[in-house]
Formats: C-alpha cells, sequence, structure tokens
C-alpha cells in the first residue's frame, strides 16, 4: 500500500485555529492545545451569550417602560394590561423607544391604558 501523507489537512486545520485565536495573550494564541481550548470555550460562551443577550434586552426595555410608566402615574404591569385590554399592538421594544426619545407621545400611550382600565 502506497503511503499516506496527511500534512495538508493537518495544517489546515491548525491554521483554522490559530486564525480564530488570533488576539489572545500569551500560549493561547502560540500554542497548539491551549489555542484549541480557548477557541473552544470562546466559542461555547458566544452561543450561550447570544441566548443571554436577547433576555438582557428585554429586561432593559422592561426597566425603562417601567420608570416613564411610573412617572405617568401608573405601574408597568397595569400599562401592560391596558394596552393589552385596548389592543394596542406596541411590543416592548418600540415602547422603550418611545418613552426614551419622545416622552409626549408615551404619555398619550399611558392615557389610552388608563382610559381601558378606567382609573
Amino acid at each position: 500500500m502506497p503511503r499516506v501523507k496527511r500534512g495538508v489537512n493537518a495544517k489546515k486545520a491548525k491554521r483554522r485555529v490559530f486564525k480564530a485565536a488570533k488576539g489572545y495573550r500569551g500560549g493561547r494564541s502560540k500554542l497548539l492545545r491551549s489555542a484549541t481550548e480557548a477557541v473552544d470555550r470562546a466559542l461555547c460562551y458566544a452561543y450561550a451569550h447570544r441566548r443571554t443577550k436577547k433576555r438582557e434586552m428585554r429586561r432593559l426595555w422592561i426597566a425603562r417602560i417601567n420608570a416613564a410608566a411610573r412617572s405617568n402615574g401608573i405601574s408597568y404591569s397595569r400599562l401592560v394590561e391596558g394596552l393589552t385590554k385596548a389592543e394596542v399592538g406596541l411590543d416592548r421594544k418600540v415602547l422603550a423607544d418611545i418613552a426614551l426619545k419622545d416622552p409626549a407621545a408615551f404619555t398619550q400611550i399611558t392615557d389610552i391604558a388608563k382610559k381601558t382600565l378606567s382609573i
């Protein structure tokens, strides 16, 4: 049987790891085993944190809406309840943006919610 030379494939795999580990400090960017471990860990964190980011953004939106709603004399939960009953189709992302950039419009939205709940 002829001899199989695998240098090309091995080099390709190493190159992929070192390219991903570019910018890491010390042996984590120079030594194959350390670089492989660092890259694997980084990929796991990147995957998990893409999901965590969505949760954190939702929490931020709710905090902003709650702060703006309380300044208009209504709590966040009552605001959401009122908007749901009034069939206002604004999601939390849009509500938070309105609360931040256009307080007058947000006041009108809270008035709609209050009117629906008859506070």
